[in-house]
This record gives structure tokens, sequence and C-alpha cells, in this order.
């Protein structure tokens, strides 16, 4: 199977969107993640496609503050186990100003108990920003963790009207 990659700018760095001989998109790689894209797709080729260069615009505008719903028709899915793929998809619900806690969605996908199960598929989320992982947080109000760093996350919640003080969200809008 012929991998793709396109790697483009945005204000929060370099990100690198790797794909399939169908256009679905297999990762997403943040600012300075990308640098393990040619060790975890070693044959994959730089290019660009129309689905993918849309994809890409829709992040910039995206992460320019514009409210964008991207097109989950084409993630790969159907790649991450059950699990991660219910999580994913609770977590692409949650709207734009939103947060929610990793206890929660876990009580909504069906596995009550299950936050670090939820933080785990999470963490490996092959789509970020597509999926936003970034607003799921502690039930205390306390970031938890990011792929991007905690930087990232602060601004992705501050640039969607979250409001944070110090390291703690704003607990007034909450998901699920």
């Amino acid at each position: 199977m012929k991998l793709r990659f396109h790697r483009f700018h945005t204000a929060f760095g370099e990100f690198a969107v790797v794909w399939d001989h169908s256009e679905k998109i297999k990762k997403v790689y943040l600012p300075g993640k990308s640098v393990s894209l040619k060790r975890d797709f070693p044959s994959a080729e730089p290019a660009v496609s129309p689905n993918i260069s849309s994809t890409s615009e829709d992040i910039i505008r995206f992460l320019d503050g514009r409210d964008v719903r991207f097109n989950l028709g084409l993630v790969a899915l159907e790649e991450c186990s059950s699990f991660q793929r219910r999580v994913l998809l609770a977590e692409y619900g949650i709207p734009r100003g939103y947060v929610s806690t990793y206890r929660r969605i876990a009580e909504h996908v069906g596995s009550p108990g299950g936050s670090r199960a939820v933080g785990g598929a999470l963490s490996g989320n092959p789509f970020p920003i597509i999926i936003p992982c970034h607003r799921a947080v502690r039930s205390d109000g306390g970031l938890g963790g990011y792929q991007g760093g905690l930087e990232m996350k602060k601004r992705l919640l501050a640039m969607e009207g979250v409001g944070l003080t110090r390291n703690k969200v704003n607990m007034k809008l909450v998901y699920y």
C-alpha cells in the first residue's frame, strides 16, 4: 500500500498528514512530532491531493480560530480499536468552547470507571485537531495530557473561549 504525506505550516508550527491510496488519513502529526513520520511510515512519499489539501486548509482555518467541522469520512477510524473508536467519536461530538472529562467520556461510551482507558485512547489519537482531543480534561479541571504538550492544549482551549486559570479549566461548559 502506497502512503503519502503532506507537510504544511500553521500559526502553531508545522503539521503533517499521512494518507493511503484511498485518501484515508492515517495520521496527523502535530508540530514537533513530524520528525517521527519517516520512522513511522518509512515508505511514505511527499504529495498533495484535493482532499488532503482541503483538510490541511481546514486545520489551518481551525488553528486561526475559525469554527471548523472536519469530515470524519476522510480518516481511517476503522484502524482504531472498537473502544478507541467510541472514545474518538465521543470526543468529536464535544462542541467548540466546551470540555468534557475523561470520566464523563468513559461513562458516555459505556465504560464507567474507565477514565484511564479513555486517557490512553486519547493519547494515541491518530487524528489530533480533526478529532479535538484537547477538549478532554481531568474531573477537577486539570489539563491532563496532550500529544502536542500542555502549552498547545492551553492555547487551543483559550482560542475556543474556554476559560483557564493557571493550569485549570473553567468547568462551566462541560459536555456529556
